[in-house]
């Protein structure tokens, strides 16, 4: 049996330049998505309000007003809520926060999101994707 040494390699030595002017360079590693979705929180009492509901008023106000072209643009989701006084909270895309606040309706904005949680459900438009 004839065995050979192992080969080496070498490699030419390297030479590394290296920037004497040191300067911030800021580097993103994804972009920033805004808030697609306003939490909009309702109360116990609101809730006890029928037309406080979006599934149940804003497909009237929207006939009543000749503006269904605005369905397919408007997003509601509802989940449940975990106090008395945010007993459903409500994602809204801008849209329907637009249409809500037109209609006058009550709107305790309590912050905002990129999408809804998996617990909310749609309950009133259409649903959105990425």
């Amino acid at each position: 049996m004839n065995l050979s040494p192992v080969a080496t390699f070498t490699l030419p030595p390297i030479q590394m330049k290296v920037n004497v002017n040191r300067q911030v360079h800021t580097f993103t590693a994804g972009c920033v998505a805004s808030a697609n979705y306003t939490l909009v929180a309702q109360s116990r009492d609101e809730m006890l309000v029928p037309d406080n509901s979006p599934s149940i008023s804003m497909w009237p106000y929207l006939l009543q007003s000749a503006q269904t072209s605005r369905l397919n643009r408007i997003s509601v989701y509802a989940e449940r809520g975990t106090s008395r006084e945010q007993s459903r909270i409500l994602y809204m895309n801008a849209e329907a926060l637009r249409l809500w606040r037109e209609m006058g309706m009550p709107a305790v904005v309590i912050g905002e999101s990129h999408r809804p949680s998996r617990n909310a459900m749609l309950c009133f438009g259409m649903p959105f994707s990425e």
